[in-house]
């Protein structure tokens, strides 16, 4: 295991995952779960895009970080995703989407890494939306409240769908891709 701060920051986002269940647990009022979960989850998502700049502006990338920064992002959101669920503030089955897409397309990123051609399934800008969609929704939805003009309820539900559309639609992209070893 490497020992440096970007490693650690993705550490402490793993960390974030049962302190965004704990906090619907606090005896406070519903409200205040509501903010302390989006901050918190906002926290995280800060976390994440600082410390992949530290570790490449610093020369610290590592294999292990390579692998853990990704765990801790797929874990962070589908545990949001089942904690909406749970509150009743979204479906099951946009969460099911969602939640079954990252466990197969990782599950193909790491068939095609033993291949050898995980080139076939990088990151695509169709991924990066859907992450941006998911990114943005989530929050709103752990505020669930009026912020000025916007209805972060009707706004986070509605990007949550766009999310879950990009969500089939990028799992088809990637599946294409890797067709041709899939059939051999």
């Amino acid at each position: 295991m490497t020992n440096n701060l970007p490693t650690w920051l993705t550490w402490g986002r793993m960390l974030a995952i049962p302190m965004l269940v704990g906090v619907f647990f606090l005896p406070i009022s519903a409200r205040a779960q509501n903010h302390a979960a989006m901050w918190l989850f906002i926290a995280a998502g800060v976390t994440d895009w600082f410390d992949g700049w530290l570790a490449r502006k610093w020369g610290q990338t590592t294999p292990f970080g390579a692998f853990l920064d990704p765990v801790a992002d797929k874990l962070l959101v589908c545990t949001a995703l089942i904690v909406l669920v749970r509150l009743g503030r979204i479906d099951v089955v946009i969460a099911s989407i969602i939640v079954g897409r990252e466990i197969a397309v990782s599950a193909l990123r790491e068939w095609m890494a033993q291949l050898g051609q995980s080139a076939n399934v990088a990151v695509h800008h169709i991924g990066k939306f859907k992450t941006a969609a998911q990114l943005v929704a989530i929050p709103m939805l752990l505020y669930f409240d009026q912020l000025g003009p916007i209805d972060c309820r009707w706004l986070g539900y509605w990007l949550l769908v766009i999310a879950a559309i990009l969500t089939v639609w990028s799992m088809f992209y990637y599946l294409r891709k890797a067709w041709p070893y899939l059939k051999a």
